[in-house]
């Protein structure tokens, strides 16, 4: 794993174009929703991707949005995928950055709607959303946002400083604390709910599902043994990781094999022995699921 520094991502931030249309937000973008003319390109490796995958699926829109699956691995640099040049282009002309997943395309005009996931997650749930569960409840959004600042800072950001610091630094505990304090208050959160705020499924789930698989199958290569073993001392945690596994909405777009490709493709960080204490089975917990998510 490497770092990068603010000030090259406050370059980069500046010098790239933001490809943040939304859908039915903004009359004057045209961007209304309509079955059959806008596409996904998703890559199933990649965690944003992931759970935009999962998403569409609870949210039965097979019939609706079509997807477009990308390798596992870009085939360009800085995570470019070369089949998604064109829309780049021609959504922005010599667009600087890399053409990356994930994309929502808009068939009627062969332009790039937006590659912000959050966006992106936000419209697929509240303008094609209605057959499935009800992700983003008014009463929860503030619940939801919560949980995905936690589990971006406080998991997934702890965890690659913890990774990229290793254990014979003074700074590792620190952020290991972080890590295990985060997993701690979903631990807490968990005890006698069926979902992370409460019975109904909604999107913090997924958003915690596919932090819990980034942990497990990328950021674990990279702790010592004794924090792997911290972590997975969180039971009731990864009981609810496996549960929704289970779930063919989840478990059938976990690609184990593309995830790993794309971790060892670009992670120059050094392996260490938590790497050796697999936490989940995941291959066991992809079983036909018996449970359906809650829709109301």
């Amino acid at each position: 794993m490497t770092a990068t520094s603010d000030s090259s991502t406050a370059s980069r931030t500046a010098t790239v174009p933001s490809l943040r249309g939304r859908i039915g937000c903004d009359a004057r973008s045209g961007h209304y929703a309509v079955a059959h003319r806008y596409r996904l390109h998703l890559s199933l490796s990649c965690p944003q991707c992931l759970g935009i995958a999962i998403t569409h699926s609870l949210l039965e829109l097979g019939d609706t949005l079509p997807v477009t699956l990308l390798p596992a691995v870009p085939d360009g640099p800085g995570g470019e995928h070369s089949s998604l040049r064109p829309l780049y282009e021609a959504s922005s002309h010599q667009h600087p950055g890399p053409a990356a997943a994930p994309v929502l395309s808009d068939g009627w005009t062969g332009r790039i709607v937006s590659t912000h996931a959050p966006d992106i997650l936000r419209d697929l749930a509240e303008r094609f959303g209605g057959h499935g569960p009800v992700l983003y409840p008014r009463h929860a959004r503030d619940g939801i946002e919560e949980v995905g600042r936690l589990c971006e800072h406080g998991i997934n950001e702890a965890a690659q400083s913890a990774g990229r610091l290793g254990a014979e630094s003074p700074e590792y505990e620190a952020a290991l604390g972080t890590l295990l304090g985060a997993l701690d208050w979903f631990e807490r959160r968990l005890d006698g709910r069926e979902y992370v705020l409460g019975a109904q499924l909604t999107s913090a789930d997924v958003q915690l599902w596919v932090t819990l698989v980034q942990l497990d199958t990328v950021h674990r290569w990279h702790l010592d043994a004794a924090a792997v073993h911290r972590i997975a001392g969180h039971r009731r945690l990864w009981s609810y990781a496996r549960r929704l596994a289970a779930l063919p909405e989840f478990g059938s777009h976990l690609d184990l094999a593309g995830i790993a490709r794309r971790h060892h493709a670009r992670c120059q960080g050094q392996e260490a022995a938590g790497a050796a204490v697999q936490i989940v089975d995941w291959t066991a917990a992809r079983r036909p699921g018996t449970v359906t998510p809650s829709r109301h």
